[in-house]
């Protein structure tokens, strides 16, 4: 099996992309791949090689990753928009043989790109990739014929690796979770199988999720390409433009994070009926409050199910049954074929109602984290369940409440931030002698970064109201030379000293 052959049974004349007014159909796509695939193996590149993947919601996004995961390479998607040193970390983390990028991007060699060639590593644009950037208009296909024949897709068992992304875990910093050929196809396959959530090739979804993010890459874009649908792409989003392409597109799987739908009910020129052709709404990633789900309902008319899961489940764990009563507050029952107990500090089932950890069983459970055997054998026992961090209540029909996390994650727009990633980046900072991260409510992103920083004593002297040679600005913008933008603190407070517990440790729950 190969995850990458999920996008080989389909018509060729059927359209597997829209972007910008272009379709891009399954016979395209199969051949861009293919080529990719066949460059892969002039350039030598081996089985289990890591393949980076600096793209974005487009067409070059999928051919990309089908590609390098038909060649049996593992893909390694990473947010585009993250600073240079970000990137260079994770690249050298995961020793990532090349990097496809943009072709324009690439092309120009500006920005990110020219920073990471500097850095020394090997960036090209997918178009010089997969032929795209010599053939001429309309003749891609033309220019990969018999690509398939000469580099056939690699045939992967299993448990062997995909893709890693790069994940705050259930604990610790930031590392990459491996997420196998199975776990992956196996978490699409139990989508199919949950009645009212299920796609089909009659329908159109829009991936407004990046596909960096594990909701994007395996919810809306793995589950669309195995059953044949049309994908609308949108590389940047915005709510008014996003609105209009749903009704024009007759969207019908509306798949996102709460902010989406917050702010698709926000926009003042909506007139309630643009979402007619939507039959599902999915929201997750991140909490869904009440109020927004009411107000979404209450202006289109279309009821939000909110799920649950995580990346190391690759990633949908719950969904509500669409036949029975929708609670907002619940995430639903487990997708057929996965495991969930709610258990107590000693690791006992605990009583129905009762809160606990979450634990997740199940094919589509990731492998580890890379390189990581303290941080993987925290996260997966040796009977394979999956500690998700996560506390909830489950009622005695399976349906699930989820409480708290016992992890102290941000979580920005949909995205994690793990607090320590933020406060290392802070304590290098010239003048700054300690720092803590909390999250705050924000009502555009969900939560934002607040950072508590400490001052060394001896730019902040006593009677002081504020310390010399050091500023929030400065602090802010250091971040932004080392952080993705949603990892920076909106925020930053000085102080005289933080909480500490016994260990040592800031107590970041005390903080603020």
């Amino acid at each position: 099996m190969n995850l990458a052959q999920i996008i080989e049974r389909h018509d060729a004349s059927g359209v597997a992309f829209r972007f910008n007014g272009e379709d891009v159909t399954y016979g395209e796509l199969r051949a861009r791949c293919a080529a990719v695939r066949g460059w892969c193996a002039e350039q030598g590149l081996e089985p289990g090689d890591r393949v980076a993947l600096l793209l974005g919601g487009t067409p070059e996004f999928a051919v990309a990753y089908f590609g390098a995961l038909g060649h049996g390479a593992v893909s390694v998607p990473l947010n585009p928009s993250s600073p240079p040193t970000e990137l260079d970390r994770e690249l050298r983390t995961v020793r990532a043989s090349v990097v496809l990028a943009g072709s324009e991007a690439a092309a120009s060699g500006t920005g990110v790109v020219e920073d990471l060639r500097q850095l020394g590593h090997e960036v090209l644009g997918v178009g010089e990739v997969d032929g795209t950037a010599a053939a001429a208009a309309g003749g891609a296909a033309e220019l990969a014929e018999g690509a398939a024949e000469v580099a056939p897709v690699c045939e992967r068992e299993p448990d062997d690796e995909a893709a890693y992304l790069f994940t705050s875990g259930t604990a610790g910093s930031p590392k990459a979770a491996i997420l196998t050929h199975g776990s992956l196809l196996a978490n699409i396959e139990q989508v199919e199988l949950r009645v009212g959530l299920a796609a089909t090739s009659d329908d159109i979804s829009l991936l407004v999720v990046p596909p960096f993010h594990i909701l994007g890459l395996n919810a809306v874009l793995g589950v669309q390409m195995f059953v044949g649908g049309r994908l609308v792409l949108v590389e940047r989003f915005d709510a008014a433009s996003a609105l209009e392409t749903i009704q024009s597109e007759r969207v019908t799987i509306l798949a996102g994070v709460p902010q989406l739908f917050a702010a698709l009910a926000d926009l003042p020129e909506a007139t309630g009926d643009e979402l007619r052709s939507v039959r599902l709404a999915c929201s997750g990633a991140a909490p869904l409050d009440a109020e927004t789900a009411d107000r979404f309902e209450r202006r289109f008319g279309v009821p939000i199910w909110q799920g649950y899961g995580l990346t190391e489940a690759s990633p949908t764990v719950t969904f509500p049954d669409l036949a029975g009563r929708r609670d907002v507050h619940s995430v639903g029952v487990p997708l057929p074929g996965v495991e969930v107990r709610v258990v107590d500090a000693d690791g006992e089932d605990v009583e129905p109602g009762d809160p606990g950890e979450v634990l997740v069983r199940g094919p589509n459970v990731f492998a580890g984290y890379f390189e990581d055997p303290a941080a993987t054998s925290a996260a997966l026992d040796r009977r394979g369940w999956l500690h998700t961090g996560d506390v909830a209540a489950m009622a005695d029909d399976g349906t699930l409440t989820i409480v708290d996390r016992k992890k102290d994650l941000i979580i920005v727009s949909g995205f994690n931030v793990f607090p320590g990633e933020v406060e290392q980046v802070l304590a290098e900072c010239p003048g700054v002698a300690e720092a803590a991260v909390v999250g705050i409510p924000d009502e555009e992103h969900g939560e934002s970064v607040r950072a508590f920083v400490v001052p060394d004593p001896s730019i902040w002297p006593e009677g002081d109201e504020v310390p010399s040679g050091i500023t929030a600005e400065d602090l802010m913008r250091r971040c932004s030379q080392h952080l993705a933008r949603y990892k920076c603190p909106s925020q930053v407070t000085f102080v005289r000293e933080l909480p500490h517990g016994l260990q040592g440790k800031v107590l970041r729950r005390v903080v603020g």
